[in-house]
C-alpha cells in the first residue's frame, strides 16, 4: 500500500481509481464492509482502490481541545487498511484552505480530476466543502459528467445497532470492551514507542514501559488487563495503566505497562498494546503509599484474571 501525502505526486500518476473518502477513525467493521465492496470493483474494474482521508481530522481542526477522543493514530488506521486491500491512501493536510473550499471546488478538482475516480463509494452521511454543504446528490450528479458511477454505502447494523466510531467511543469510555470490540471487528489496541520514564516503578518494585501517546484526548482511561504484541515475540501478558497520573501530578496522557511474571529489555521498541478487561478508573490517591498498595493490588488481580481466562481455554 502507497501512502501519498497531498495530490501532487498522485495526480501526475493519472491512473484512474476506485474511491471513497472519511475519516475511516478506527476502521470498524462498517468501514471495512464498505472497502470490501470497493475491493470487488476495483478488481472487476482492474484500477486501483484509493482511500482519501484528512491529518487532522476535520472535528479535530475546527473543535480543537473539544474534538472527539480519536479511535487510531494515522499509523494504526494505516496498518488497518492496508489490511483491508487498499492500494493508496491519499493522506491531506487539513487547513483553512479545505475548510473554507467550496463543495463544487472540492467535487471537481480533488475527487473527479484528483483522484481521477470513476468509481465512488461514500457513506451515506458523508457531507463535504464549505459549511458542509455538499452531498451525496451533488456528487451523483456530477458523475454523470465525468463517467464516473457514485454510490452511497447505506449505514451498517450489528445486533440491530448502527455501526460508528462514536459508538465505539462510548464503549471504551466506559470499558466495555467486548461491546467495542464487536464494533471494531477484534481487539481495541494502542501503538506506541518505548520512551524513559521517571523510573518510579522500579524503585517501588513493578518496572514498567512508557509509551507516549501523541493523543490530546484519550478514549478509555484507567485499569487495565492487556497483552503487549512485539514485533518476533509472543503475546505477553500485563497490567497497564492509561491516563495521567494524577497521585503524582502528571500533566501528559501516558501508558504504563507492566509485564507480569517477565522482565525483558524494550527500551525504544514500538509496541501493539490490547485492551482485554478494565480492571478500575484512574483516580487520585491521598498519598503515594496508598497509590504503591494499589497496584500491588491491581498486579494480583491482574494475574488472577489471566489465570481464569487461561482455565476456561
Amino acid at each position: 500500500m502507497k501512502l501519498w501525502r497531498g495530490f501532487e505526486q498522485i495526480q501526475q500518476r493519472s491512473l484512474a481509481t476506485v474511491a471513497t473518502i472519511g475519516n475511516f477513525d478506527g476502521v470498524h467493521l462498517g468501514h471495512q464492509a464498505l472497502l470490501r465492496l470497493l475491493r470487488l470493483e476495483a478488481n472487476r474494474l482492474q484500477l486501483p482502490l484509493v482511500v482519501m482521508l484528512f491529518e487532522p481530522q476535520p472535528a479535530e481542526y475546527f473543535q480543537k481541545e473539544s474534538a472527539p477522543a480519536r479511535l487510531s493514530t494515522l499509523r494504526e488506521k494505516l496498518e488497518v487498511l492496508r489490511g483491508c486491500g487498499v492500494d493508496d491512501v491519499v493522506c491531506v493536510k487539513f487547513d483553512q484552505k479545505w475548510a473554507s473550499m467550496p463543495p463544487l471546488e472540492f467535487a471537481e478538482h480533488y475527487v473527479f480530476l484528483g483522484l481521477n475516480a470513476k468509481y465512488l463509494l461514500m457513506g451515506e452521511d458523508f457531507r463535504f466543502g464549505r459549511d458542509r454543504a455538499g452531498d451525496m446528490l451533488l456528487l451523483s450528479d456530477l458523475g454523470k459528467k465525468h463517467a464516473c458511477d457514485v454510490h452511497t454505502f447505506s449505514d451498517f447494523y450489528i445486533d440491530q445497532q448502527r455501526v460508528s466510531s462514536t459508538k465505539i467511543r462510548q464503549a471504551l469510555s466506559v470499558g466495555a470492551l467486548e461491546r467495542s470490540a464487536n464494533f471494531l471487528g477484534r481487539t481495541y489496541s494502542m501503538c506506541g514507542r518505548v520512551v524513559h520514564g521517571a523510573g518510579r516503578g522500579r524503585q517501588w518494585g513493578f518496572p514498567t514501559a512508557n509509551l507516549m501517546l501523541n493523543r490530546k484526548t484519550l478514549p478509555l482511561k484507567g485499569v487495565f488487563c492487556v497483552q503487549v504484541k512485539q514485533e518476533g515475540r509472543d503475546l505477553l501478558a500485563g497490567v497497564a495503566n492509561i491516563g495521567c497520573r494524577p497521585t503524582v501530578d502528571g500533566t501528559r496522557n501516558v501508558l504504563e505497562i507492566h509485564l507480569l511474571d517477565v522482565d525483558v529489555s524494550i527500551y525504544g521498541e514500538m509496541l501493539q498494546v490490547f485492551f482485554l478487561h478494565k480492571l478500575r478508573d484512574e483516580i487520585k490517591f491521598s498519598s503515594v503509599n496508598e497509590l504503591k498498595i494499589k497496584i500491588h493490588e491491581d498486579i494480583a488481580e491482574a494475574k488472577s484474571w489471566f489465570n481464569r481466562i487461561h482455565e476456561i481455554i
